[in-house]
């Protein structure tokens, strides 16, 4: 049995594709759910929208410190993974968040061994706990499936060199499944107001860097203000306490968090995306829309080609210079595969467990 363990909503929509896979292949899988988000709308309504096989456990730990959150991961994980150990082969994690982080260490301890989703990835900030999260879990992994040749090399460097694989993004399969039936389900008129439609960005802002500076949120919303489109902003839950005596420019339109069919509709509408998050920059790169990264660093690399992804960081002359530059669609080029990552990755855990 693979023990998987999946607490945000970028994991969320990676679990779909692999765990619907799974399940068509008869490969046995048991889901943990941490509960690190746990808003309806960062999280029911994705199992709801995209089809995930039935959670098995919800730990429901919330919110807290980082020590915290991952502390109480780790001893649920453990506890299910004691339980269970004569039954698990494997766990399985993706991406680089405190789920993930807790369930490397838990399954390292009673020498489970790993596979890690999205491995090789760096920002090489070690500010940002997404760093520190993918450089352990890397270390502790027994198969490690990356994007691209950079995680590849990456891990080379930090001499990884077993387990390792080449598969392409889990991502990449989700945008093509789910967003052809985002297509049919979702239309834009369902979610945005006549007058925005044809004439927005889509902004998301929700790194602690961004949100929780004061000056580096007065940056973001000058560059906003001084832009001549609008500007959609679907807010994280955590930033609803942090606008509360923050005046928003008059061009920028806030809204709950969008499903993820939803979010695939908007970002098919959209000019351009602003954004500090890891999962849309590939998103928008794949809709073909130009991209600026509200950091100073970036784990995929290769958007930056051409001028698809631009990084900024929270300067509001640099946000400003970037939105305005004009981005050849020509120069567009396939990235992290062709959309067929489940299949290779279960072709290579079937060679393992056989």
């Amino acid at each position: 049995m693979i023990l998987s363990v999946i607490g945000a909503r970028p994991q969320f929509v990676k679990a779909a594709v692999l765990s619907n896979a799974f399940k068509k292949q008869g490969i046995v899988e048991e889901i943990i759910h941490t509960g690190q988000h746990y808003d309806y709308r960062m999280s029911e309504i994705f199992f709801e929208e995209l089809g995930l096989p039935g959670l098995n456990i919800n730990l429901n730990l919330g919110s807290g410190t980082h020590g915290k959150q991952t502390a109480d991961m780790i001893c649920g994980i453990e506890d299910i993974m004691v339980k269970n150990r004569r039954e698990i082969t494997h766990i399985l994690l993706y991406g680089d968040t405190n789920s993930t982080l807790a369930g490397a260490l838990a399954a390292s301890k009673l020498n489970i061994p790993i596979i890690h989703v999205e491995a090789g990835l760096r920002s090489f900030n070690r500010t940002m706990p997404e760093e520190i999260n993918r450089v352990v879990t890397d270390h502790l992994s027994s198969l490690l499936f990356c994007s691209s040749e950079e995680g590849e090399m990456q891990l080379e460097k930090e001499g990884i060199t077993k387990g390792v694989h080449i598969v392409g993004d889990i991502m990449l399969d989700a945008f093509k499944i789910y967003g052809a039936i985002a297509k049919e389900r979702v239309s834009l008129t369902d979610i945005l107001s006549e007058n925005l439609i044809g004439n927005y960005h889509l902004l998301t802002i929700h790194r602690p860097s961004n949100t929780d500076e004061k000056d580096n949120l007065e940056q973001i919303f000058d560059a906003m203000s001084s832009l001549s489109t609008n500007i959609v902003w679907p807010i994280h839950p955590r930033m609803k306490s942090i606008l509360k005596d923050i005046k928003i420019p008059s061009n920028v339109n806030l809204f709950e968090p969008f499903s993820y069919f939803e979010m695939m509709t908007v970002l098919a509408g959209a000019n351009k995306v602003l954004t500090d998050s890891g999962g849309l920059q590939k998103e928008a790169y794949w809709a073909q829309k130009p991209c600026i990264t509200i950091r100073n660093e970036t784990e995929w690399v290769e958007t930056l080609h051409n001028n698809w992804n631009i990084l900024t960081g929270p300067d509001s002359r640099k946000i400003i210079e970037a939105v305005n530059i004009k981005v050849e669609p020509g120069s567009w080029k396939e990235l992290y595969g062709q959309g067929n990552t489940a299949g290779k990755i279960i072709q290579i855990i079937r060679d393992q467990l056989s």
